[in-house]
């Protein structure tokens, strides 16, 4: 697969307006409000793809101390760059008065939004500019419907069945029909699981064993409110998951391509991290990930679609592989990635293995001394090395949980990493397991 960096210095056609429209319907049922919140708050994420001259539209304000740390990692000047934050659910206008007034009167090339929808849409028609990388916004508003459709459970089950992908016996049902699929599946399987049909990173998934069913039939109890009455529901039956993997990939006129696989961690079904590339003795499995992920590039780009988008699967313990979903739209990976690739190519660096996650800290800190903590435990990320940990997502709103990206090498010196960020966190700047050092360096 190859090295990618999404946007390129030299892009033609202007400064790009990189719109974080993480609060999206497109992937989450509107009623999700609390998914939809902690999603708003890794927008500024998305400060790693700024370019001289690019705006940022985020939900959330960014902070100056993230912003100059994206800086002296990116080279990227702070005064080339804008960071535009609407004020509450602002109207389209707004924002592109926003926009307008940040670019001075210099009219961006296009709108590259986090998911194809139609406040994308909005936003690139109002500056009147296309939406990255269709040729115009008529061409992003002809793929609205291919998009939401393969950001659904439902939809996608279809479409992978058609297209020739292993998937768990399964059944689509509205709210009132879900009991029966329930019932049906725990006596052919034994365990279940029931997924909402507009969701992600694992939200609303109910999880149920067979004793589920026994001595009363399962009625209902413990489904998410979304949907409403109408809302539709996948009930599969539930794999015994050794490992959940995913690849992400990029389609559209000139065909579809691998950009970078890897697993995901997951806690009860939600995502929490993410290691990439596959490794080594997953040849099989990565070549499997493609071919489905060529096949369903190919469904998309004949629907209109062009731009990135990530298939997930479960492997099993005996290396059966079952497809899971879709996700059309820039996902939780693409921007470390795009951050890892950047990173890599300024230190000369190969393309290393890297691996994203969360650490508590004990106490809230801001993040100028988050950063220290790194830099006094010789963790923080060395661009003559081209290694370390990266605060990729800017200080969390409790101040104590951390989003991080671990860059290394190798395997071992991402797992080393991240041990040791862990120790440290925990532990004074001074103390022994913070003077440990980082993989391959050497102490006292």
């Amino acid at each position: 697969m190859d090295p990618v960096d999404p946007v390129e210095p030299d892009e033609p056609g202007g400064p790009l307006v990189l719109y974080a429209n993480l609060v999206s319907d497109l992937a989450v049922d509107p009623e999700e409000r609390e998914v939809l919140r902690a999603w708003a708050e890794q927008a500024p994420r998305e400060a790693w793809l700024l370019r001289p001259g690019d705006v940022l539209v985020s939900p959330v304000p960014v902070g100056e101390e993230f912003l100059e740390y994206v800086r002296d990692l990116t080279g990227v000047p702070r005064d080339s760059v804008a960071v535009v934050v609407p004020p509450g659910a602002d109207p389209c206008h707004r924002v592109v008065e926003a926009v307008r007034a940040a670019t001075a009167g210099r009219p961006p090339g296009a709108v590259l939004p986090t998911a194809l929808d139609g406040a994308a849409i909005g936003l690139a028609r109002g500056l009147g500019v296309p939406v990255a990388p269709y040729a115009s916004v008529a061409a992003a508003e002809a793929a609205l419907d291919v998009t939401g459709l393969l950001n659904t459970k439902a939809g996608f089950r279809d479409a992978a069945l058609a297209l020739g992908m292993r998937l768990p016996d399964g059944r689509v049902r509205r709210r009132a029909g879900v009991p029966d699929a329930v019932r049906e599946l725990l006596a052919a399987h034994g365990r279940v699981v029931v997924k909402p049909d507009r969701s992600a990173g694992g939200h609303g998934m109910l999880f149920l064993p067979e004793a589920a069913g026994a001595p009363d039939p399962w009625t209902g109890g413990g489904l998410a409110p979304v949907g409403g009455p109408q809302g539709l529901w996948v009930v599969e039956r539930r794999i015994d998951v050794a490992r959940s993997v995913s690849v992400q990939m990029e389609t559209g006129p000139d065909g579809t391509r691998a950009l970078f696989s890897g697993e995901m961690r997951t806690e009860g079904g939600a995502f929490t991290g993410y290691l990439s590339p596959l490794s080594a003795p997953a040849a099989d499995l990565a070549a499997t990930l493609e071919a489905w992920g060529h096949a369903l590039g190919g469904f998309l780009a004949a629907r209109g679609y062009a731009g990135p988008f990530g298939l997930d699967a479960m492997v099993t313990p005996d290396g059966e592989v079952y497809a899971g979903e879709s996700n059309v739209r820039r996902t939780a990976t693409t921007t470390p990635r795009a951050m890892v690739a950047r990173l890599a190519a300024r230190a000369g660096a190969g393309d290393p293995v890297w691996a994203t996650g969360r650490v508590r800290a004990p106490a809230a800190y801001p993040f100028g001394e988050a950063v220290e903590r790194l830099r006094g435990a010789r963790l923080a990320y060395d661009p003559a090395r081209g290694e370390g940990v990266v605060l990729y997502a800017g200080p969390p709103p409790d101040g104590r949980t951390w989003r991080y990206a671990a860059i290394a090498g190798d395997r071992e010196g991402v797992t080393r990493y991240e041990e040791l960020l862990r120790a440290s966190w925990t532990s004074g700047p001074g103390s022994p397991t913070a003077r440990s050092g980082p993989p391959g360096s050497r102490s006292g």
